[in-house]
């Protein structure tokens, strides 16, 4: 499943960066997260780089949008065909 920003977001900016299908974006006021672009990192790392660098723990799993592992690396190598 995508991962989704809390309120309780504090628009650090430090999840932007280690996000390795960009889709982490600043809403108004708190940083989003693409459900379409979000594959919670499988196909890149371990664990989801965001929500591991999150300073209010406040990325979670996204009720709305569940995927399975297999999906979720599919839709990487969608993402990353090289």
């Amino acid at each position: 499943m995508a991962l989704m920003i809390g309120e309780e977001c504090i628009a650090c900016d430090a999840c932007v960066a280690d996000c390795p299908n960009e889709a982490i974006s600043l809403g108004d006021p708190i940083y989003l997260i693409d459900p379409n672009l979000c594959t919670e990192c499988v196909g890149a790392y371990d664990e989801p780089q965001c929500a591991s660098i999150c300073p209010v723990e406040c990325i979670v799993p996204d009720p709305d949008y569940q995927e399975t592992q297999e999906e979720l690396l599919e839709k990487y190598h969608r993402l990353h065909p090289d």
